[in-house]
């Protein structure tokens, strides 16, 4: 006598679509997470995608600081900071800044400015900069 599991298939039925999503969204990395809402964020807001910049271009984008470091040198004092947007990191630099309220990791900004190139990464010196709520 063999057992019968009735007939149905596990993983299929209407629900199987909601459960994959569902054990996606508990089991993906939350970094990839965070990245697929901050390019969904910035693409709603009009901002360009920091993937799509290019040296020389004026951009404005729309991200999350993810560190900040302050050079207090006396002659070259500078806050620099990693920001990224979910599609690719931008060094923002501001010169003769030993400090900016308001200017810490975690915190969304939407910046603007031309991005250069430094060492083979993308920088943009001393960027307009809007605040953004921390959501």
């Amino acid at each position: 006598m063999s057992s019968s599991t009735g007939g149905h298939k596990s993983g299929s039925g209407p629900d199987s679509g909601y459960f994959r999503r569902l054990g996606r969204r508990l089991t993906a990395d939350i970094d990839q997470l965070d990245a697929e809402e901050l390019a969904e964020t910035a693409d709603a807001s009009g901002a360009r995608r920091a993937a799509d910049c290019c040296r020389g271009e004026e951009a404005t984008i729309l991200g999350r600081l993810r560190s900040v470091e302050a050079c207090p040198k006396a002659a070259g004092a500078t806050v620099q900071a990693e920001f990224f947007d979910g599609t690719d990191a931008i060094t923002l630099v501001w010169i003769g800044r030993r400090r900016i309220p308001g200017i810490v990791p975690g915190r969304r900004i939407m910046v603007r400015g031309r991005v250069g190139d430094r060492d083979g990464r993308k920088v943009i010196f001393n960027p307009y900069y809007e605040l953004r709520g921390n959501s």
